[in-house]
Order: C-alpha cells, then structure tokens, then sequence
C-alpha cells in the first residue's frame, strides 16, 4: 500500500469511527483520546487530515448530509416527473431524518457545533438547491403557480428539518407514516393542477 492509500486510509477511519462515537453519544461527550483509540491511530495522524474535534465533526457532517442527499436524488429518480420526484424526495428525507444516528449529526449537534449560519451554508450545499431546482421544475410546467422559489425552499426545507427531529424523538412507530402523509398533503395544497 501506496503511502497515499494508507493516508486515505486512515482518514476514512478516523471518519468511520467518529460517525460512530458523535452518532451514538453526541459531540460533546466524545474526547480526541476516544477517537484515536477506536481508530487505531495516533493523534498526530487525526491531526495530519484535520485541525481538531470540530473540524473532524464537519467532515462527519459534510459526509453524513451528502449520504442523506444521495438517497433522495435516488429516491427522487425513480420518479418520472417532477411532482413525483418533489415526494419521494421529501419522503425520503423525513424516513432518514428519523435515523437517531442521522439526526443527532444532522440536526442536532451540526448547528450546535458549527453555529447556525455554517450549518445552514453545508445544509445548502448539500439539499436546498435540490429542493429548488425541483420546485422551479414544477413552476416552470404551471403544476405550481409562479412565485418565487427561495421562500418555499426555506419554508419546507425548515419544516421537513422540524419534523425529522420531532421524528427522531418520536417513539409511535406509525409517526413517520403520519408525517410524510402530512407533507403530502400540504405540498398538495401547493398545486395549481
């Protein structure tokens, strides 16, 4: 193994392990020494990818919202047009966002450790442009009126975000049917056709 391979090695470890120790017990409980101990690894090398806790948080973060936005553009491409797209992708975030691991990561601890504003640039990066290219897909063929985009991302991308943590705390197995159902039917209330 190539020193590169054994550099990327160790950095999907350190990767690996922290998604495991922030999911299971939250940021502030798990230390550097914990890390590198399930890991494997000195500190040095966590200190060779990344410049502390928090900037090995955001890579965990930055991991963690792209796996969430790959599963629903693929949940979204199985869908033939936009408004079925608009759905499944929706629906998907709501079943993810109720993953306890995900949304301590994702919902929880992103904007407690990063701050709000960067939270909201990463969580921007990785769905809300999505989230407005298809609802600008579903204007644009008059299945919503015209209006503008940017307020109805921020609307239901915060309230997608409310319900995964209502979600996530949620023990009624049948709340997240219940959820999707609701956002279902206020995304219905959008519709011109």
């Amino acid at each position: 193994m190539t020193r590169a391979e054994q550099r990327e090695q160790t950095r999907r470890t350190l990767l690996r392990e922290s998604r495991r120790l922030f999911a299971t017990q939250g940021y502030a409980a798990v230390g550097l020494a914990e890390i590198v101990r399930a890991a494997g690894v000195t500190k040095g090398a966590l200190y060779h990818h990344f410049d502390g806790k928090t900037a090995l948080f955001r890579a965990v973060l930055e991991q963690t919202q792209q796996e969430v936005g790959q599963a629903v553009a693929a949940a979204a491409d199985t869908e033939d047009d936009p408004w079925g797209q608009l759905l499944a992708g929706c629906r998907t975030f709501l079943a993810a966002g109720a993953d306890p691991d995900i949304q301590r990561i994702m919902l929880l601890d992103g904007p407690a450790v990063l701050g709000w504003n960067e939270w909201r640039a990463l969580d921007e990066a990785a769905s809300a442009r999505h989230l407005a290219d298809a609802l600008t897909a579903l204007i644009d063929r008059g299945v919503f009126a015209p209006q503008p985009v940017e307020p109805l991302v921020r609307l239901l991308s915060g309230a997608m975000n409310e319900a995964a943590l209502w979600l996530a705390s949620s023990t009624d197995l049948s709340d997240l049917t219940n959820a999707q159902d609701a956002l279902t039917r206020m995304l219905k209330g959008l519709r011109t056709t």
